[in-house]
């Protein structure tokens, strides 16, 4: 139902709550005032008359029955202002994107995509999302090319299989996959950094489809383009563009299937089977002494402490920064004359540049423009 029906259906409401109260204002102003005044008029006696005892019961019963009424209408109109949060509006942007953290969450659902990055081989991953019938949330992301590796999460747990390392499980409420995390789940979250517009109607994956713009309110980061499936809510594509509009990166669903049967798949998980939970002992939060003092609009900080980085074995200090949508890491270490001048490096969307200025070394990494981790290396500021 749109944003306007039901508004609509609110408005309507107000205006029989107001009727009703008319009315029966109006009911008890033409039962008491004419009777009582004839009872003034024909009674001057101190003692209440039968007609007036009638009169001011009939009141004091449509006064009661007014206010059950009004309560009751009261209660509806205010279920249904809390609920006017989650109407799905078709002509907001930010609207369907909270549609789709809902059904994300929500259905459940059978999805094949692909990942393609230019100049290297399509990575295709099966996506599977159920409710059960106790309430227990089940997910399952699996890379089905070569050794590949699977995740699956039961509530907020999720359990990582991976070639070559044993498997383990840690507390999480959601997979880490290449579709972002804030994009399924906190899309509202993105609005400090980015602006999102509707762009219009297409077709993909033979579904219909409506295609939103995404676009950092800075321009220091890359935009995107997704398209979202019309009946179900659920992403049919995203594309990563640079700066200069070149294709980055693109997700393509090549089958989506909402279906409560998908539960049945999960009916044969063994949940007792699964790794347990590792005990990750955080290390204490170190404070640096320097900062940034250039970052993307709605980048925070997220993460400090110290490394050994595993090329080289030196100890470098760390800073994660994220803005939901994309993350960027920073280490600062000795310098050690083998980068007399700076590199910069590009991996399709990812960037990494370092630069020295003889005493320390900056490297900034991330899905970031390569202007944007110049800017950011130098602007680093001791701070004691």
């Amino acid at each position: 139902m749109s944003s306007r029906a039901n508004i609509g259906n609110l408005l309507c409401k107000w205006s029989l709550l107001f009727m009703l109260l008319g009315a029966f204002g109006f009911i008890s102003w033409s039962v008491a005032g004419p009777i009582n005044t004839a009872a003034v008029q024909s009674e001057p006696s101190s003692e209440p008359s039968l007609a007036t005892e009638q009169s001011l019961q009939s009141r004091n019963e449509s006064r009661a029955l007014r206010s059950e009424i009004q309560q009751v209408i009261a209660e509806e109109l205010a279920q249904d202002v809390l609920k006017v949060k989650n109407i799905f509006d078709p002509l907001s942007a930010i609207s369907w994107l909270e549609r789709l953290a809902r059904q994300t969450s929500l259905l459940n659902y059978e999805v094949s995509f692909v990942l393609n990055i230019p100049g290297k081989d399509t990575q295709p991953f099966l996506w599977r999302h159920a409710k059960m019938d106790d309430g227990t949330q089940i997910e399952q992301l699996s890379l089905l090319n070569g050794p590949g590796f699977e995740n699956i999460r039961v509530n907020d747990v999720v359990s990582v299989f991976q070639p070559g390392y044993p498997p383990y499980s840690m507390y999480g409420n959601a997979i880490d996959g290449p579709i972002p995390y804030a994009l399924l789940h906190e899309p509202e979250q993105l609005q400090m950094s980015y602006q999102f517009l509707l762009v219009g109607r297409n077709r993909i994956s033979g579904r219909s489809a409506q295609q939103i713009r995404i676009t950092s309110i800075d321009k220091t980061r890359y935009g995107y383009h997704l398209w979202l499936d019309e009946e179900t809510g659920m992403l049919l594509k995203l594309n990563m563009h640079g700066l200069d509009g070149k294709l980055l990166q693109q997700i393509q669903v090549t089958q989506l299937k909402v279906d409560d049967k998908v539960a049945d798949v999960f009916s044969q998980l063994q949940r007792d089977n699964l790794p347990r939970v590792i005990n990750v002992v955080s290390p204490p939060q170190r404070k640096h002494e320097w900062s940034l003092t250039f970052l993307p609009v709605g980048m925070k900080p997220v993460k400090q402490d110290i490394h050994q980085l595993a090329i080289t074995g030196q100890v470098a200090e760390y800073s994660l920064f994220s803005d939901g949508l994309v993350n960027v890491s920073v280490y600062i270490q000795a310098a050690t004359g083998v980068f007399q001048s700076d590199v910069n490096l590009s991996n399709g969307a990812n960037t990494v540049h370092s630069r020295t200025d003889g005493k320390v070394q900056v490297t900034v990494v991330g899905d970031i423009p390569l202007i944007t981790a110049q800017l950011m290396a130098k602007s680093i500021e001791v701070t004691n």
